[in-house]
């Protein structure tokens, strides 16, 4: 039984496993460059940002075998740690009403 499984397993070529390693090394790269170019501020986190969310979208896709995987466990993976991240925007952003209106009731 077990070797009627394996027969009917799917395998994926080396190549692509290559391809991303060397995706991530150039995405890593240009991570460093932008420190070393100098970009100040904004920016310089919102480039070092997206080339982290950039690797992290290959690793999770290709090296947790994402992007085989059905739709619903696509959803049930993804979704609540989006669902979270919402949140916390919306946190953020209640945080900052609330220090900016303290400062200017405080401070008149």
């Amino acid at each position: 039984m077990a070797s009627e499984q394996a027969e009917h397993a799917q395998q994926h070529p080396i190549r692509i496993y290559l391809i991303i390693w060397g995706l991530l090394f150039v995405l890593s790269v240009f991570s460093y460059l932008v420190d070393y170019a100098g970009f100040e501020g904004l920016l310089k986190w919102t480039l070092i940002t997206l080339f982290m969310l950039l690797k992290a979208g290959l690793i999770v896709a290709v090296f947790m075998h994402m992007i085989w995987e059905r739709l619903a466990i696509i959803c049930a993976v993804l979704i609540p740690p989006g669902v979270l991240l919402v949140l916390m925007a919306l946190m953020a952003l209640e945080a900052n009403y609330t220090l900016f209106t303290r400062l200017r009731f405080f401070l008149q």
